[in-house]
């Protein structure tokens, strides 16, 4: 294999093998980007089929504008059926598309060695199967590289490069310039479980199954939170329901199983629960919501409205405590300003209620750390200055009338108020720390290094920040805090902090600057 780091030119032939959703689409983009592609499935007139329905899409592609008619029609004429493999000898890359079974892939890599040239490109769309396993019994196994779509690969970004033990370096270097020539935002990573996205995702659905477990709110409020405070484009449990809970219990025992046990991926057993009872998410009818025709949505839990008594001091040292009083100025609502930082590193105090932001310990723990049984806890913001809602949780010793001045003071604000139950770390905070926590381990252990984190979490599952853009941005001393006050709330492994990001707190630096 040459040294060669350019993308593929548009000459090149790009085969796919497998004509379902993921196979179609990506045979689609090659197309579309100026390749001669050869679809090929086992199942006879599947890949003729997929072939319509891409030509079909091409078609409203350029009826809606979004493709001049020229270049709808001649990606459409670069598509062509393969009737056997033996039809993909000239091709420079090989992606295939088909089931996740290792032994099926180890049999069409082995068939193809024989057919396609000493220089061709064999690349695997796998999610979960190592591509060190899949290349090792071929003879050339360094040309054989993951190139990981995600659905639907037309409209993702993300394409994950993966490069297993024996992957020639100038291999994955072709295949990431090649997706880039695509429109694609490729990101090198090593063949490790999960590779990226499905390994650094695991907390976003772990963290909020954990919350319901424990009933710190219901299922639509969790959502509302972390779509209105997090600013995710779609909450953990619509988002399982989307995916199918089948799938995403599936992989994350797949994952669990891959790190032998890492008590940082155990499977829920809610969602477990649900697998069991058929209740899959919208392919099914039913998961957390009920999604049959004509169903209502149900309604995340809102405070009701309050009055904000007198007597209210901001401390604007800190950056949410600013914005708070920018928020309030604009509402006209009347309070006392402070510069310096807060008692106890408080934003704000109606009375003897004391607000603080979660640092993963308990409104109850911080309050009795603190002497101040009436303390109330905000959740991490996203965009304290622009979100609409936000998470509060009350110490068990806090009166219903204390938290109520602190409901007050947020709606005084304009933001929608959501009571959590007093869980340590509260929602957006715990899921935030998590993931930046295991993006960092994944950058420690060499899998992937910071910029290609934060990429692939933007990139591949839409997620508002990269995590640890999203942790230097929260500051790393805090999300350590958070992390070490779950690990003694819980004992448990799970919320180990990263060695990578205690060296960086050590040292006073950050993931990006």
């Amino acid at each position: 294999m040459t040294a060669a780091t350019e993308a593929l030119p548009k000459t090149a032939v790009v085969a796919v093998i497998g004509a379902g959703a993921m196979g179609a689409g990506i045979a689609q983009v090659a197309a579309l980007a100026g390749h001669p592609v050869r679809l090929l499935d086992l199942k006879p007139g599947a890949a003729a089929q997929a072939i319509a329905g891409i030509r079909a899409t091409l078609a409203r592609l350029a009826d809606r504008g979004r493709l001049t008619v020229d270049a709808a029609a001649a990606a459409a004429e670069r598509l062509a059926v393969a009737e056997s493999t033996a039809g993909l000898a000239d091709a420079s890359l090989v992606v295939e598309a088909i089931v996740e079974r290792l032994d099926a892939k180890l049999g069409l890599f082995a068939e193809l060695e024989g057919i396609v040239a000493e220089d061709a490109i064999l690349a695997t769309n796998t999610s979960s199967i190592p591509v060190t396993a899949i290349a090792a019994s071929l003879r050339c196994p360094g040309r054989v590289v993951g190139m990981h779509f995600f659905n639907p690969a037309p409209l993702m970004a993300l394409v994950e490069v993966v490069s297993g033990l024996a992957t020639d370096p100038a291999v994955a270097a072709t295949v990431h310039e090649t997706a880039h020539a695509w429109g694609k935002k490729p990101v090198h990573t090593r063949s490790t479980p999960g590779f990226i996205v499905n390994r650094v995702a695991r907390p976003y659905y772990a963290e909020g199954l954990r919350l319901l477990d424990e009933q710190a709110a219901d299922a639509a409020t969790l959502d509302a939170v972390m779509r209105e405070s997090g600013g995710f484009r779609m909450g953990p449990f619509e988002l399982m329901d989307l995916i199918g809970h089948d799938v995403n219990f599936a992989v994350t025992r797949s994952v669990f199983d891959a790190f032998f046990g890492d008590p940082r991926f155990t499977p829920s057993l809610i969602q477990q629960e649900l697998v069991a009872a058929g209740r899959l998410g919208r392919k099914s009818g039913r998961g957390f919501y009920d999604h049959a025709p004509g169903s209502v949505p149900p309604a995340a839990s809102t405070e009701p409205a309050r009055a904000l008594p007198t007597g209210t001091t901001v401390w604007t040292e800190s950056t949410l405590g600013a914005l708070m009083a920018a928020r309030l100025e604009r509402s006209c609502v009347a309070f006392a300003r402070d510069e310096r930082p807060g008692p106890g590193g408080a934003i704000a105090r109606i009375g003897d209620t004391f607000i603080h932001v979660t640092d993963g310990r308990t409104a109850t723990q911080r309050g009795a750390d603190e002497g101040r049984a009436a303390t109330v806890l905000v959740d991490l913001l996203l965009d304290p200055s622009t979100a609409a809602r936000v998470a509060l949780a009350p110490a068990d010793t806090c009166g219903e009338e204390a938290f109520g001045d602190a409901v007050a003071l947020f709606q005084a604000a304009g933001f929608a108020v959501s009571r959590l139950d007093d869980v340590p770390g509260l929602a957006v905070m715990r899921t935030v720390a998590m993931l930046a926590n295991e993006a960092a381990d994944a950058v420690n252990q060499g899998v992937c290094d910071a910029r290609a984190a934060d990429l692939a979490m933007r990139a591949g599952v839409n997620y508002p920040r990269g995590p640890l853009e999203w942790a230097d941005a929260i500051g790393l001393p805090a999300v350590l805090t958070v992390l070490d006050h779950l690990q003694r709330t819980y004992g448990e492994d799970r919320y180990r902090a990263s060695p990578l990001l205690r060296r960086l707190v050590a040292g006073g630096r950050s993931f990006h600057r």
